[in-house]
């Protein structure tokens, strides 16, 4: 399974790279910090802890520039401060990349066009879906690791009920007030 995930971040890597252009840059590096520091912050919940992720939040704003940002991130999350490890990297990545693009199909076209939903509206949904998909890949890896898992995999997607109330209101905040101040910085994420 990790040979697989780390073959699927990878590949992931390689098409953001071939689409990723030199003026979104700075914007990646900038949400790849944000994401880099929210996730450092943990919220002890019983036996173990969860973190904010803004796998939504990056993939609406970002796009395909989500993946690169996400691993650097994650691999210097390793390197720095020895969260996560690089044996399991790829696996990581994987769960915070894929609901980031699957963010940046689905909700970040709805802001170039017309749609009944509001900016906020839009990046709300974007937090919460973006980090409930993390926990159900997370669940789901873990479900699939063995028998003895499965009840560590269900405390993972309760525990992560409320931070997706928290991503949602945070995301769609940070969306409404891009969308206000300079939409312009929205283009590049519908574009996955």
């Amino acid at each position: 399974m990790i040979a697989a995930a780390t073959s699927g971040t990878l590949l992931l890597l390689g098409l953001a790279l071939r689409r990723l252009r030199s003026e979104q840059i700075p914007q990646t590096a900038m949400l790849g910090a944000v994401f880099f520091l929210a996730s450092l912050i943990s919220i002890p919940i019983g036996p173990g802890g969860v973190h904010l992720l803004f796998s939504g939040l990056m993939g609406v704003v970002l796009g395909w520039a989500a993946i690169p940002a996400i691993l650097v991130a994650l691999l210097l999350q390793t390197l720095l401060v020895g969260h996560g490890g690089l044996l399991v990297l790829g696996v990581n990545a994987l769960h915070i990349m894929l609901p980031a693009l699957l963010c940046a199909l689905l909700l970040a076209p709805l802001l170039r066009r017309r749609s009944p939903l509001q900016p906020f509206h839009v990046g709300a949904a974007a937090g919460a879906l973006g980090c409930l998909a993390s926990s159900a890949l997370v669940a789901m890896t873990l479900a699939l690791s063995g028998e003895e898992y499965l009840t560590a995999a269900r405390l993972i997607v309760i525990s992560h009920l409320p931070v997706a109330v928290i991503e949602a209101a945070v995301s769609g905040a940070s969306i409404a007030l891009i969308h206000r101040v300079s939409p312009r910085l929205l283009s590049a994420g519908g574009q996955a």
